[in-house]
């Protein structure tokens, strides 16, 4: 391989189209012809690394070659958004924590309540969810149990080493703060006891076996921010596969600038303790 870096990206539309389809079979991710120049930028360090002078070498890459497993992680990370941050979105949260649960227990006193939070980037979700269970003593009343996926495992690792700059947790109240969290060199990191209450592992939402596997033992699903960005297609066939595994009644929590009202009828819109969530029909 040429130690030279090319800067200079060839992009014949048929090439961009090319890649892009492929890239939206494999992952869900799609993006519309006007956002070709945001593509190029995010997978242009890729196909510079490997020295081709063109975005279609990299298309038969990644299409034809053995090899290419890695490849695809690597293609992922770089197209996804993994920026989030503590103490997000609240109001479905609340509702989580002040109705949900408790409605859950009133019917399944004696079982083990699974919360997914299915596109976890670096964790911060689970961890937030976690908090709040904690604060309204849910741990020492009942059976819960956080499981947190992300397709990055890159995103996973992060969230298992549990690292966290100063900006993640803007949101967070300073009592939660100094309560949950230790900071050492400018990087803060959650308790053990937190961190203990989430279970992480790599899940693609694109992927039936993976979504079908977390869905069926988890009646609260957190889908937050992720939808936005698979095409209609491929956010209609990860919707389906919630609506047909998960438990009944069954809860799905997506992003505020998120709808599944023109992909599925298979979940209800209903407003709980303030906020808005899918249930199962």
């Amino acid at each position: 391989m040429s130690s030279a870096v090319n800067t200079s990206i060839r992009l014949p539309h048929r090439a961009f189209a090319l890649l892009r389809d492929l890239v939206h079979e494999r992952t869900g991710l799609y993006f519309e012809d006007t956002k070709s120049d945001m593509f190029v930028g995010k997978l242009s360090p890729l196909v510079v690394k490997w020295d081709f002078d063109s975005l279609l070498d990299y298309y038969y890459f990644l299409k034809y070659d053995s090899g290419s497993a890695d490849e695809w992680r690597k293609l992922f990370e770089a197209l996804t958004v993994q920026e989030s941050f503590f103490w997000r979105e609240m109001d479905q949260i609340r509702a989580l924590v002040d109705e949900i649960v408790p409605r859950y227990f009133i019917t399944h006193p004696r079982h083990t309540l699974n919360i997914w939070s299915a596109a976890c980037a670096a964790g911060e979700e689970p961890l937030t969810i976690a908090m709040a269970l904690h604060e309204a003593r849910w741990f020492d009343r009942a059976r819960i149990e956080i499981h947190a996926s992300d397709a990055s495992p890159r995103a996973v690792e992060a969230a298992r080493k549990g690292v966290y700059r100063e900006r993640s947790l803007r949101n967070l109240p300073p009592g939660l703060k100094e309560k949950y969290f230790a900071c050492e060199d400018g990087l803060w990191q959650p308790s053990n006891e937190l961190r203990s209450r989430v279970h992480w592992r790599i899940a693609n939402l694109t992927s039936e076996t993976d979504i079908a596997l977390a869905a069926m033992a988890s009646p609260v699903v957190f889908c937050r921010n992720v939808l936005i960005y698979f095409s209609k297609s491929a956010a209609r066939k990860t919707v389906r596969i919630l609506a047909e595994r998960m438990p009944r009644p069954g809860y799905l929590f997506v992003g505020a600038a998120e709808s599944l009202l023109k992909l599925t009828s298979d979940f209800e819109l209903q407003e709980v303790g303030g906020a808005f969530v899918y249930s199962t029909r």
